[in-house]
């Protein structure tokens, strides 16, 4: 609110006497620009229509029974509130697929862990020629599909023609038994988890090890002069030193790792052979069979993965927070 004082041999003067009630003063440079929200705004429109629109929908279908008919359209959905959920947690398979990717994910993301943090030491020590070189080599196969991964590894292991079977059977019967080049490497739950282990870890190690050494680059080396000074080793050094440092580019991995591997789907659907083989199931397969099936329950499937989505949400949430700490986000 102003007032207007008349001063003889002057023109009046306006004395600002602050705001009025309710209203906010801005203060220099706080004025609303709209210009940093107009340009992220494409980003957040495609956010919305590839993210966030595919989970509403998982979320109303999920409280609906949704068949063939109905996602047709020629018939109305019925809403059944929580039945899905119920159907779901009260099988004994559904916890039985939880353990499955439990385990899994967790031999995953421990191999990959202390595979890539091991590359990335071992990287850090070699010239930045060859580091460069060694990098960009692992980091094919970080790029390489889930898809042609998968087939790689189906080869590998195919009875009767793969390497691995081919290459146990020339050892000593001693040493490797016997009956490998016959042996269905994806007849049994064990060995088809054993193998996607090993594909989902050869596909995954190269951003960890990228990413620790990244980390490494950035870290003194007068401390590790110093503990050379001391007598420390490389493992108490990796432990009093670079460990302590890193700890949160470890966190961060880890829990992007959890992430990635609790819901891998293409590799494990390639090499059980489908949807056939249930005692091989991971959350993600479960879901897509309960939606698939004959005759189809969308609305059980989209409970499964709604259910799913929870819990990478939980992992998210965790991810954000340790990013926030970092100072990585506003």
């Amino acid at each position: 609110m102003a007032q207007t004082v008349q001063v003889a041999g002057r023109a009046p003067d306006r004395i600002d006497s602050g705001p009025a009630p309710g209203r906010r003063r801005l203060r220099p440079g706080s004025r609303f620009r709209p210009g940093p929200y107009l340009l992220i705004a494409p980003t957040i429109a495609i956010i919305a229509a590839l993210i966030l629109y595919p989970i509403g929908q998982l979320f109303w279908m999920s409280f609906h029974k949704i068949g063939s008919r109905e996602a047709r359209g020629v018939s109305p959905a019925e809403n059944v509130g929580l039945e899905n959920f119920r159907t779901v947690l009260d099988d004994g398979f559904f916890w039985r697929v939880l353990l499955n990717t439990v385990a899994s994910a967790a031999a995953m993301v421990i191999i990959t862990m202390v595979l890539g943090t091991v590359v990335g030491l071992l990287l850090h020590r070699l010239g930045r020629k060859m580091s460069l070189l060694v990098s960009s080599g692992a980091l094919l196969a970080w790029a390489t599909p889930g898809i042609s991964a998968a087939i790689v590894y189906k080869w590998l292991f195919t009875p009767g023609g793969g390497l691995i079977p081919w290459f146990l059977d020339l050892l000593p019967d001693w040493l490797a038994g016997s009956g490998w080049n016959d042996y269905n490497w994806f007849g049994s739950p064990f060995t088809t988890y054993f193998v996607l282990v090993l594909c989902v870890v050869w596909q995954s190690f190269p951003f960890i090890a990228v990413s620790v050494l990244a980390g490494l680059k950035s870290l003194p080396g007068e401390l590790y002069e110093a503990a050379r000074v001391d007598g420390a080793g490389a493992w108490r050094a990796f432990w009093q030193i670079t460990f302590p440092l890193l700890r949160p580019v470890f966190l961060v991995l880890v829990v992007l790792s959890i992430i990635w591997d609790f819901k891998v789907f293409t590799q494990l659907y390639f090499l059980s052979g489908g949807t056939a083989n249930r005692d091989s199931f991971n959350l993600a397969m479960y879901a897509y069979s309960a939606a698939v099936a004959f005759p189809a329950k969308y609305g059980l499937g989209g409970a499964i993965a709604l259910i799913l989505t929870l819990i990478l949400l939980v992992f998210t949430g965790f991810y954000v927070r340790v990013m926030v700490k970092q100072g990585e986000v506003a």
